[in-house]
């Protein structure tokens, strides 16, 4: 297929777009050698760089300005739809409610509290008590007013928060660059007044020992990749906090939570092939971390230790035999055997077509998270009999749409009742309290608690979602998500848009999105596709989207593209791609193989020079990517396999569309050198005349700016660019905001 050029909508006045000096670099990798003329661009404390980079964001501006009213206008559209003074559903952690407010105008969310009630009867007491927006309630308590933390800061997040059992004092992590290191303060509760303990350069993840007199965190490395988990006593110099487990390999994660008891500490070490737990007692102060299954067994797994009728337990959900996983019960002496000799009672079994993706307890409860037939859902199952032949029937909470997301939202040890989370593409998020199941109430109970107000007149009847399938080239069928205004007609004219990401076992799961129903009021059909390399089909779905078949990622979004052009839906000339982070990567990849499908293409924070910075065990986070990628430094295969594929090195003479890069200046997961490469390259080879630009946030990290205004903002950047180039900026008949 052709590109029908579209009306030109750049302006007469626009100036040349800038020009990065060439400054050679050699790769030199298995014999092979690569010249890279930008990699001085990656010295961002140039101040050369620096004034590149802001010359590419005077380059944009003119180049879009014509786009500025659309900006606004979906801006507002985002903002009329939103409620801004709201509230979350309050959770309640020991003797306290906790939740969060918004209010209009202010661009960050102020964390709260209030004290809850036992009466005895133990559903009212997990019963949320009632809050209203912007309504105070009496005994309410601010814990932390973001908006008061940020003033006078370019950018403010929390990366953690704790609160110890008695409730006095309260532990939160903030960063103010986006670079993802965030200082820690603790703050009495019952004072107001902070601790002179203050923890610099932590990442994310904090909480209080079970006795309140403890403080475990995780520090970076270099690489940025999170390789130690420290115990800082309360009242003791930072400088004399422990270690309580280093990890050195470089292509392993750690983290760590508590048990869902809290007699654990439990480290999680892992890559996405292989994993190991290890397990800190808590009541004995001579106890020393223990291995549950020894990361040489080569078993992707997550354990957590519970006590079941009073004799000590490992919950194991694993893939030991089962590429989808499923969920074992073992008895703790039977992992000091070799793990051939070991005996695992089988609670949930292996299945082609379910995929396990972890399981928790509460005192009384099993919890299971599965995804069936693309879906993610919930199933409960009481803890009597578990491993036996006595073992109870799964419950699963009943909802009645086809395409929708369930997950657990928070779970107490305690509690009668797990909190849920549930959204679809055209219902906006809701939270329900299931009651868990009972011999008098053996299908539990599911409760509203809330569903998110959305504002403007909207009504979920005006969009229709549905599940349509394309056809890969190799045969495979490949789930899509295919969004409209109801009001579109199926006559080959309107605009499309595919939205792509597969990387990692991420799934493109249901969700509802303001701002995307700016794009669906313009007559533009969304089409999200559930391509390889991403979870919704199973683990086999994943792995036949990674390492060296990493290329079924980008032809089966091609694929999707085509099933798009080729539905009746759409003007083929009128398709534009969108995709962030590894999906900037799939959007670099099809820009190479198949520029003329696409009349635009919007990149966010795009990893599309994905062999240099593997290849670069230094640069943040590279080590970790071995296993997704392969290891292009040792591996002669995957290092041509990478080669063949990397946008930044294939960019080739051809027409280009309009292109779109979005990034930040303090990302670190895809740092900004990246795009900016890739767009000195596309322009140098470009044959087309479309404009390809880079827009830079000079204050944001991976997730962008900060404020939610700000980032209202980058949203209605990014699909006014999509609709101006896709000739859709006006809203159907009848579409739009409408009055409440």
């Amino acid at each position: 297929m052709t590109s029908t050029p579209l009306q030109d909508s750049t302006p007469t006045a626009v100036p040349a777009p800038p020009v990065a000096k060439k400054i050679p670099t050699e790769r030199t990798h298995h014999g092979e050698t690569f010249v890279d003329n930008y990699e001085w661009l990656r010295d961002k404390e140039s101040p050369e760089v620096v004034a590149h980079l802001r010359a590419e964001n005077e380059y944009q501006e003119a180049v879009t300005a014509q786009q500025e009213p659309l900006r606004e206008a979906i801006f507002q559209e985002i903002k009329g739809r939103t409620q801004e003074t709201d509230l979350s559903v309050p959770h309640r952690k020991d003797g306290w409610w906790y939740f969060s407010r918004s209010a209009e105008g202010k661009e960050y969310g102020i964390h709260c509290r209030v004290k809850a009630q036992d009466t005895g009867d133990k559903v009212a007491d997990w019963t949320p008590p009632a809050v209203e927006a912007g309504v105070g309630i009496p005994g309410e308590e601010v814990l932390l007013d973001g908006n008061v933390e940020a003033e006078g800061k370019p950018f403010f997040s929390v990366g953690g928060t704790a609160v110890t059992i008695d409730g006095h004092l309260y532990a939160y992590a903030v960063d103010n660059s986006g670079d993802e290191r965030f200082i820690l303060r603790i703050k009495d509760l019952r004072t107001g007044a902070l601790l002179p303990d203050v923890i610099e350069n932590i990442f994310y993840g904090v909480s209080f020992s079970p006795d309140g007199t403890r403080l475990f965190y995780t520090v970076v490395d270099e690489s940025w990749r999170p390789y130690q988990v420290k115990s800082h006593v309360l009242g003791t110099s930072v400088a004399d906090d422990t270690v309580v487990y280093q990890e050195d390999d470089p292509a392993m994660w750690l983290g760590f939570e508590l048990s869902a008891d809290r007699r654990y500490l439990v480290l999680g070490i892992g890559c996405s092939e292989y994993s190991e737990t290890r397990l800190l007692r808590f009541e004995d102060p001579t106890a020393t971390v223990s291995t549950v299954i020894s990361r040489e067994e080569r078993v992707l797994y997550e354990a957590e230790p519970f006590l079941l009728d009073g004799e000590e337990k490992i919950l194991l959900t694993h893939n030991r035999g089962a590429i989808n996983s499923m969920v074992s019960l073992a008895d703790p002496a039977e992992l000091h055997k070799p793990l051939a000799e070991q005996a695992w009672q089988t609670v949930v079994e292996h299945s082609d077509d379910v995929r396990v993706n972890g399981a928790g307890v509460t005192s009384t409860h099993l919890i299971v998270s599965i995804r069936k037939d693309t879906i993610e859902r919930v199933q409960v199952m009481g803890l009597a009999g578990l491993g036996t032949a006595a073992q109870q029937a799964p419950v699963e909470p009943a909802f009645d749409e086809e395409l929708y997301t369930a997950g657990v939202g928070g779970s107490d040890y305690d509690a009668p009742v797990i909190r849920l989370g549930y959204t679809s593409y055209f219902t906006p998020s809701r939270i329900y309290d299931f009651v868990l199941p009972t011999p008098e109430q053996p299908a539990g109970e599911l409760l509203l608690r809330k569903e998110s107000p959305v504002l403007g007149g909207y009504d979920g009847s005006d969009y229709v979602a549905a599940r349509e399938w394309a056809t890969a080239g190799d045969g495979t069928r490949i789930p899509l998500s295919v969004l409209r205004h109801k009001s579109v007609r199926r006559d080959a004219t309107a605009a499309g848009l595919v939205y792509g990401y597969g990387s990692y076992e991420m799934s493109m799961d249901p969700g509802f999105g303001i701002a995307r129903l700016s794009l669906l009021d313009r007559g533009v059909v969304f089409v999200i596709a559930h391509i390889r390399g991403g979870g919704e089909l199973g683990r086999h779905w994943y792995e036949d989207g990674k390492k060296l078949t990493k290329k079924n990622t980008f032809t089966d979004f091609i694929d999707a593209t085509d099933w798009l052009a080729h539905s009746g839906w759409v003007d083929p000339a009128r398709i534009a791609a969108l995709g962030g982070s590894a999906g900037g990567l799939l959007m670099g990849a099809v820009a190479n193989m198949a520029p003329e499908k696409y009349a635009a293409i919007v990149a966010q924070v795009p990893f599309v020079d994905p062999l240099t910075s593997i290849l670069d065990p230094d640069l943040p986070l590279s080590a970790l990517e071995w296993e997704e990628w392969g290891n292009p430094i040792t591996d002669p295969q995957a290092y041509a396999y990478m080669k063949s594929y990397s946008p930044y090195e294939n960019v080739r003479e051809v027409a280009y569309p309009r292109i779109a890069a979005v990034t930040s200046f303090n990302d670190t997961r895809v740092l900004y050198v990246e795009p900016a490469k890739w767009v000195q390259e596309l322009r140098n080879k470009t044959t087309g005349s479309e404009p390809i630009v880079m827009k830079i946030e000079m204050d944001g990290g991976h997730g962008g700016a900060s404020g939610r205004y700000v980032q209202w903002r980058e949203r209605a950047w990014d699909y006014a660019f999509i609709a101006d180039s896709l000739g859709a900026t006006e809203l159907l008949p009848g579409a739009g905001l409408k009055q409440d």
